[in-house]
């Protein structure tokens, strides 16, 4: 599934929009504004749909976010993964769980009594899994003249680890009441990478396929339901500052 950076702004202004129907039009004021705090939780919809068309991958996502102040939401992930990588000289299968932990940061600012997200924000990473080498092949210089030989083993590696930090940008949109559809983009950098003895980690649990050693990217396309806990009334700018100035 391949996507674009003007695939995914179309996207976000399609979730925006949506989001912007569902509200009850209503006049702004300088009055105080009363906003829910609370604990959204959900799901990564495009692990679960790749678990029922890719035969070759199984796994899942829990992502879930806190509202901590007005801007700040305190945010992490929770998964599993199961995937069997077929490369051109070898092919392994990677099993595992990861979590992550970070924050996020709401740079939209939204009409009144609406609770969209615009989100740029961080990651730490902890993955722990296991690698099994199904089958390699031996490199051929001239493959026109002879064919590689595939050799067939079942080498597994347990206690296999990997910590990384990853750079998060994201749009969260309320499409009905308490319900919101997202997706989030992810720039990933390994920290430590525990390797099997004899060949690269080309795959771990939740950071995805490493690329030039350290590097990887990844997203998630969610569905979450917020669960409100308390209600906080947050003074308009201007009002804020000319208290201040008293």
């Amino acid at each position: 599934m391949k996507y674009t950076l003007k695939s995914i702004f179309n996207l976000a202004l399609v979730l925006i929009s949506l989001s912007a129907f569902a509200q009850d039009k209503k006049k702004d004021t300088v009055a105080p504004r009363t906003e829910r705090y609370g604990l959204r939780l959900g799901t990564d919809l495009y692990k679960i749909a790749r678990s029922i068309y890719d035969n070759d991958y199984k796994g899942f996502e829990i992502t879930g976010d806190y509202r901590l102040t007005e801007k700040i939401y305190i945010a992490g992930e929770v998964g599993n993964e199961n995937k069997t990588t077929d490369e051109p000289q070898l092919n392994f299968t990677t099993k595992g769980t990861y979590f992550k932990a970070g924050f996020d940061y709401n740079i939209y600012k939204n009409w009144l009594d609406m609770e969209n997200m615009i989100t740029l924000g961080m990651r730490y990473g902890v993955s722990s899994f296991t690698q099994e080498l199904n089958s390699y092949s031996i490199y051929n210089p001239h493959p026109y003249f002879d064919e590689s030989d595939v050799i067939t083993v079942s080498r597994k590696y347990s206690g296999l680890s990997a910590h990384w930090v990853e750079f998060v940008a994201g749009v969260k949109a309320e499409v009905f009441d308490n319900f919101f559809m997202g997706f989030t983009l992810r720039l990933n950098r390994l920290v430590s990478n525990k390797k099997p003895s004899d060949f690269d980690n080309l795959y771990i649990p939740g950071y995805n396929r490493t690329y030039d050693g350290d590097f990887g990217v990844g997203f998630n396309y969610t569905v979450s339901y917020f669960i409100p806990i308390y209600k906080k009334k947050n003074l308009p700018k201007a009002e804020t500052e000319g208290k201040k100035k008293e």
